[in-house]
């Protein structure tokens, strides 16, 4: 699987998104990721794109329903991975569009990006 959740400690949604990533990848983490924000109300995200090969081609990346029900429960999103994908990841994410801090951290910035997180909003 390319994409799961490996923690939820300390407020703190961690995933990891590894390989190609499909729609059907997406579409089943972003399920679990909304049961959780529903069990906990609210959610801070760290999503870990190091080994991060890109989108499958094809299909449809349109569906924003995730975003629709679960966005004003996220609270900030922090994203570490390679330097040479955070302009596609971060539009892809839609940084600037939705309604909370998203930032980029490169790889070897974990912890700086839990850091970051765990400032309040």
């Amino acid at each position: 699987m390319s994409a799961e959740i490996i923690d939820t400690q300390d407020g703190i949604l961690t995933l990891q998104v590894a390989g190609r990533l499909t729609e059907s990848e997406l579409a089943d983490v972003q399920q679990r990721v909304a049961a959780i924000i529903r069990s906990r109300g609210k959610a801070r995200m760290l999503v870990l794109v190091d080994d991060f090969l890109g989108w499958e081609r094809g299909g449809q990346w349109n569906d924003f329903s995730f975003q629709e029900h679960n966005d004003a429960a996220i609270e900030k999103m922090a994203i570490v991975g390679a330097a040479w994908l955070k302009d596609d990841v971060l539009v892809f994410v839609g940084k600037g569009w939705r309604p909370f801090p998203i930032e980029y951290f490169v790889t070897g910035e974990a912890a700086l990006a839990r850091a970051w997180l765990e400032l309040p909003s």
